[in-house]
């Protein structure tokens, strides 16, 4: 019997030797609690702009960081990703597959942008240093980054965005494989119910056979 080529990497254990529901769930509470922390840091800033906003001579540069339109929709994205992994969390807690697939979604979206980070400091190297030189003058260990060999520097960042790729990567599969055995173990559950009621329809009811019994008298005594 032939099987898909996907099928060598399903697995029902993800890391620390836990099941992949257990995984999920762990993966959706973390996701969970930094994305409140941030709505909550948002939201404060919301009502008290004067304490998180930067000027332009603050930033070095001609432009304000986090305006009022970027906070707005900073709260949203906050918000949605809440709802996203609300939904996974109760999806592989009560096993409903289909409530995973947003958050699958997101990690397919997610992966593919650190792909492309990957893609183009790989082919343009030198947007690294322009990206450096743009950083505000009191940013943390800026002159010691720059004076750092570029290409160095290209292989070292490279280097770092592949790990998390990989890790990444990595909890796709695990939030994959619990998607598919939710999946499975709920088409195996229709398919028993399914052949248990044609079992139960398939046999003759128990009052039939003794009522059919009934109808056939035995013969009549005859004395001899």
């Amino acid at each position: 019997m032939l099987s898909s080529p996907w099928a060598r990497f399903y697995s029902n254990s993800c890391c620390l030797c836990c099941h992949v529901r257990t995984g999920t769930i762990i993966l959706g509470v973390w996701y969970l609690i930094i994305n409140s922390v941030v709505l909550l840091i948002l939201l404060s800033a919301l009502t008290d702009p004067d304490q998180y906003h930067l000027t332009s001579a603050e930033l070095g540069g001609d432009f304000e960081f986090m305006d009022d339109a970027n906070m707005c929709i900073a709260t949203a994205i906050s918000l949605l990703m809440i709802l996203i992994c609300a939904m996974a969390t109760y999806g592989a807690y009560k096993q409903h597959a289909a409530w995973i697939i947003p958050f699958f979604c997101y990690q397919i979206f997610d992966f593919a942008l650190n792909t492309l980070v990957a893609i183009s400091v790989l082919v343009y190297p030198s947007t690294i240093q322009d990206y450096l030189r743009q950083l505000p003058s009191n940013f943390p260990y800026k002159e010691e980054i720059m004076s750092v060999n570029p290409t160095c520097l290209v292989v070292i960042i490279l280097l770092f965005i592949s790990i998390i790729l990989a890790f990444k990567g990595y909890l796709i599969s695990c939030v994959w494989n619990c998607y598919r055995y939710i999946n499975g173990r709920n088409n195996s559950d229709v398919l028993v119910y399914i052949t248990t009621n044609d079992t139960a329809v398939l046999l003759p009811p128990y009052d039939d056979p003794v009522n059919g019994a009934a109808k056939d008298p035995p013969p009549p005594y005859v004395s001899a």
